[in-house]
């Protein structure tokens, strides 16, 4: 039998602060305050979140995870102290490193849904960055379609080339640089990067590339500049466009071309080598199989092709992307571990001679994509608005977090078309520089 206290603290209503610490599993390493006046957590900490207002708690209630907070955030409901809005990792780093929930009780759950009442746990829309959701975009077309493919791309990537040269600096390479050392430059790496990609393929003047998904053209000029005849390809048109500009500009049409286009639009054959920078996250992990069986039609035998994608750290994981990736960042998107890309390169045919991860290299990348997003915060702002900056800051310093814990990986995997002979036309050891 209940008591009167009892039954009068199970009806009292809670504060916002209360609520988080009923979820909450132990300390609340951040300063906490919410709009109703209360507050939570360590009130001496470095970094806190401020609950603004009642769609802010809307959002996190109706949507709980990366996704609620995302919403949150964007939309200026939910404030992150003590970090610049274009980087703030140390918020994250804190949150995942030191915050836990716990599985609510029925009892919890009642007491909560009493105190903020039914109005604020009706859904309402998203910020207008968010994406649609997987099952609406069926009217773009099947997932993984052209059509669809299309879109997403777009979405991501066709945001503004502005925007993207102030975050990605001159190199505008948007892949995980190659780091000769902690403290080199991010242009030193992404330039150290084409070079290891460059030879790894073994390629000199005279050959014919095909890079696939070739974004602003950055290893299209680093090859052509060198000599070798290159074709990119991309679905992104203002990237063809600024690519293609780019080639124009340096002088270099005589070696390479940027096409708006899909990759499975290229007709040509015979290539010395195919590079795929990036893309591989985009087709799809049922695609995977067609995917290297075009790539190994496109080279002649002793070709070789590169990959260099983002990966999962094992085999297992569901390949679709968390709710906030594939709302506001990769539509679509799927990752798997380098054993599936082995796996699936090698059932067509191709032999894989080299394989290597290279995840502490994108952190320090995102890092420095970052500072740069940091630097140029009010030129970025008015280029693409509050919200789209802010879902940028969000996800590379949240990217950053997911290296470095090992959540995500990127591995280069390298193989080649054999002859009929068999015969793989490499040195007996790796020919390139590490």
């Amino acid at each position: 039998m209940t008591t009167f206290k009892e039954q009068a603290s199970t009806h009292r209503k809670l504060t916002i602060a209360e609520i988080l610490e009923e979820f909450a599993e132990g300390q609340i390493p951040l300063r906490f305050s919410a709009y109703d006046g209360s507050s939570a957590g360590a009130p001496d900490a470095p970094y806190g979140l401020t609950l603004k207002n009642p769609r802010g708690t809307t959002y996190l209630a109706t949507a709980p995870g990366d996704l609620g907070m995302a919403r949150a955030y964007v939309s200026g409901d939910l404030e992150m102290e003590g970090v610049h809005p274009g980087d703030p990792y140390e918020v994250l780093r804190v949150m995942g490193d030191d915050l836990s929930f716990k599985r609510p009780s029925a009892k919890t759950l009642a007491m909560v849904t009493r105190s903020l009442g039914w109005e604020l746990l009706r859904p309402i829309a998203p910020p207008p960055q968010e994406s649609l959701p997987r099952w609406r975009r069926i009217a773009e077309g099947l997932r993984h379609s052209k059509t669809r493919d299309a879109e997403s791309i777009h979405h991501h990537y066709d945001v503004s080339n502005t925007f993207y040269e102030y975050v990605l600096g001159p190199s505008m390479t948007y892949t995980c640089a190659a780091y000769p050392s902690v403290d080199a430059s991010l242009e030193d790496a992404q330039e150290n990067k084409y070079r290891l990609v460059f030879e790894k393929l073994g390629l000199k003047a005279g050959d014919r590339l095909l890079d696939i998904g070739c974004g602003w053209g950055g290893m299209v000029r680093y090859a052509a500049r060198r000599g070798v005849h290159v074709i990119g390809a991309t679905l992104s048109r203002e990237q063809a466009e600024w690519a293609q500009k780019a080639v124009v500009d340096e002088g270099l049409t005589e070696f390479a071309e940027v096409r708006f286009s899909d990759y499975r639009d290229v007709t040509e054959t015979g290539f010395d080598a195919v590079s795929s920078i990036g893309l591989t996250e985009h087709i799809g992990v049922a695609n995977y199989a067609a995917y290297f069986e075009f790539v190994k039609s496109k080279l002649r035998d002793g070709g070789r092709v590169l990959n260099h994608c983002i990966t999962r750290p094992d085999n297992r994981s569901n390949g679709r992307a968390g709710g906030f990736i594939d709302r506001y960042v990769f539509p679509d998107g799927e990752l798997t571990g380098s054993g599936r890309i082995i796996t699936e390169m090698q059932d067509v045919g191709l032999e894989v001679r080299h394989e290597e991860n290279l995840r502490e290299h994108y952190a320090l990348t995102l890092r420095d994509w970052c500072r740069n997003l940091v630097d140029n915060w009010d030129e970025c702002v008015a280029e693409v608005g509050i919200g789209t900056a802010k879902v940028w800051g969000l996800y590379m310093a949240g990217s950053r977090l997911g290296f470095e814990r090992n959540v995500v990986q990127l591995h280069q995997v390298l193989a080649v078309k054999l002859d009929d002979k068999s015969d793989a036309h490499v040195p007996l050891r790796p020919w390139w520089e590490g």
